[in-house]
């Protein structure tokens, strides 16, 4: 049986909307399943349901695509859609596989689409390797260290290095590394980036304010401005 790929169209404009959705329906493999018509609409559907790939415009109110991205780093596979060519830094910054110019002809969108099904296939071995092991692995005074993402507490930046809090631990790790650059390896249902400096585990937290998070080991984590709008639906267990 073919793949099919469940796709969100993110974009403030209808036109976009019908274009997309035009191209999407041309290929077997492509499913439209969602649209969203702004960056807060789009944060919403991303935390309650399962997406392959969204189609994400750059120039939105309130959330532009850029800090969706940011918002996001575990989100669905990116391709921006978007009429201004000043982004595109940003984007492939943010992982994105590719950045499409609006009117988007139907040559761009079916190369766009190749080179993620290229991303498919090539990463679909490696979530099959990985979808039991469950653990962290990082370099500590020498040794390499699987740790349990159940364990971990929250990760706390401290620029080019992180100090990872867990439960069988009363000093927390230092390991070097940034945020941005462990999002991809742990578990996107489980973990949570509230503030530009702390991902936490959402199973650890014991607490929610407007502006902090208590966690199980009792530390209070700051939640930053921009990161608000990813705790309205969070269930404390």
């Amino acid at each position: 049986m073919a793949l099919t790929y469940r796709c969100l169209i993110i974009d403030d404009e209808s036109p976009a909307h019908k274009a997309l959705a035009s191209h999407i329906s041309k290929f077997d493999e492509l499913e439209h399943s969602g649209s969203a018509f702004s960056g807060m609409e789009a944060v919403k559907l991303l935390n309650a349901n399962q997406y392959d790939i969204i189609f994400l415009d750059i120039n939105m109110p309130v959330i532009s695509g850029v800090e969706l991205m940011e918002l996001q780093p575990n989100r669905p596979l990116t391709i921006v859609t978007t009429a201004y060519s000043d982004f595109a830094l940003s984007a492939y910054q943010n992982d994105a596989i590719d950045y499409l110019l609006k009117p988007i002809s139907p040559e761009k969108f079916a190369k766009a689409i190749e080179k993620a099904k290229t991303y498919f296939s090539g990463n679909s071995l490696k979530k099959e390797n990985n979808a039991n092991a469950k653990t962290f692995s990082y370099r500590l005074n020498g040794q390499t260290i699987d740790m349990p993402l159940c364990d971990i507490v929250y990760i706390e930046s401290l620029g080019n290095y992180m100090k990872l809090y867990s439960t069988k631990h009363n000093l927390p790790h230092i390991i070097y590394g940034s945020l941005s650059s462990i999002a991809s390896e742990i578990d996107s249902t489980s973990f949570i980036q509230v503030h530009r400096s702390y991902i936490v585990n959402k199973n650890k937290i014991s607490a929610v304010t407007f502006k902090n998070l208590t966690m199980s080991n009792g530390e209070i984590i700051p939640v930053g401005r921009k990161y608000q709008i990813l705790l309205d639906n969070l269930t404390i267990r």
